[in-house]
């Protein structure tokens, strides 16, 4: 165990770890099997209980990283589209796609805040802001302000368990992942739960208003 601590600690200490967490960040932005997120907590962790790598630099890294990505996925769907794909198509992808087409130029800071906590939301909401047209003026402040409150967030959550247990790297790091994990389900579900009751209502409306 403690060869694999300090195995991490070495990890943690090289100047390597920030363009890598960049591109990692980065490719999240369409890969949502990575998980950028549980490494930024990680990393979170580390900082606090080892003092490596340096919170002043995870902090604008993967903000950028995250503003890098988003823009990216907002390019594609601004010269593409969100149909010119078989895997935007289907799936979880097109169900978001289809909600985030809806509402992303009416609520575009909302919409941008609370996707960058949901894979699948993010890359439909940032491919459909492109898409839909949202100018890039607008698009950006917001993409750049959601991915710095995500990186201090999954940052800070990390860093609580690093302080509590400073002698136990490890350990901080299971238990900051964990809870991190716990925090997205949870966000997910109330958010999937405030859209159906808004789906409910609308429809609803609807139904009033046609009778």
């Amino acid at each position: 165990m403690d060869q694999v601590s300090d195995a991490v600690l070495a990890i943690a200490a090289s100047p390597w770890i920030y363009p890598a967490l960049f591109a990692l960040v980065v490719a999240d932005a369409f890969l949502v099997v990575l998980p950028s997120e549980t490494v930024v907590v990680a990393l979170g962790a580390l900082a606090a209980s080892s003092g490596e790598p340096s919170v002043g630099l995870l902090v604008p890294v993967a903000a950028l990283g995250a503003l890098v990505g988003d823009t990216l996925c907002y390019l594609i769907g601004r010269r593409i589209g969100i149909d010119r794909f078989a895997w935007m198509r289907r799936g979880r992808i097109a169900a978001a796609l289809a909600r985030a087409r809806r509402t992303v130029l009416t609520r575009p800071a909302v919409l941008i805040f609370t996707a960058r906590y949901i894979p699948y939301a993010r890359i439909a909401v940032n491919l459909s802001a492109g898409a839909a047209g949202l100018p890039a003026r607008r698009f950006l402040p917001l993409a750049a302000a959601a991915g710095l409150a995500w990186a201090i967030y999954n940052l800070s959550v990390g860093a609580l368990f690093g302080t509590a247990l400073p002698e136990s790297p490890l350990l901080a790091i299971g238990i900051s992942v964990a809870v991190a994990i716990v925090l997205g389900i949870a966000v997910d579900l109330v958010i999937q739960r405030v859209a159906m009751l808004r789906a409910s209502r609308a429809s609803g409306g609807d139904g009033a208003s046609g009778a």
